[in-house]
């Protein structure tokens, strides 16, 4: 996944009634292996990557990444939510005019079930929103993923289409910023 253009990068932490989104930060490595290496997490995402592999990489990739967010509930990591550059080519679908940025999140396996998801892509589809006026944000999941469509649902996103690959069947919403208030 590539970066977005022309946001202001890092935004000032962001704070919502429970959490915290912000730049990612070296103290966040062993949450980020945990979160990389976990089966739970990666069901619907092609497997969990090695965590030997991670524990020699990962460190590496600490640097800035526009879009990425950490996501922080009393100082520790519980997740990430990143907003990306949308690539439609090669996905074996047929909308690559959706739009430009995609909205994807990851939630260690003990902050299932409370919101958090819902509250963290709440404000960084806020922030975009504020970063690029008007721009649809586009989300892919697998259909058998019932947490990723409830949250999907709950978020505004709405259905552009389903589609095959990966050799599941898949889901691609479009979430449209609401309008200036008149």
């Amino acid at each position: 996944m590539t970066e977005l253009g022309s946001v202001a990068w890092p935004p000032a932490p962001m704070r919502t009634e429970r959490l915290v989104l912000r730049e990612r930060e070296d103290r966040d490595t062993p949450a980020f292996i945990d979160l990389l290496a976990s089966p739970e997490v990666h069901t619907y995402l092609g497997g969990p990557r090695p965590r030997d592999e991670l524990e020699r990489t990962l460190p590496e990739e600490a640097r800035r990444r526009p879009g990425l967010f950490v996501i922080e509930r009393d100082a520790t990591m519980i997740g990430m939510v990143q907003l990306v550059r949308f690539e439609a080519e090669g996905k074996e679908h047929t909308c690559p005019d959706v739009a430009e940025a995609e909205l994807g999140y990851l939630l260690l396996p003990q902050a299932w079930g409370r919101g958090y998801g819902t509250e963290a892509c709440t404000a960084a589809l806020d922030w975009f929103a504020g970063e690029r006026p008007g721009e649809p944000v586009a989300l892919r999941t697998q259909t058998a993923n019932a947490r990723s469509m409830r949250l999907a649902a709950r978020l505004g996103f709405a259905e552009v289409e389903r589609f095959r690959a990966y050799d599941a069947d898949q889901w691609l919403g479009v979430w449209t910023p609401p309008g200036p208030s008149a």
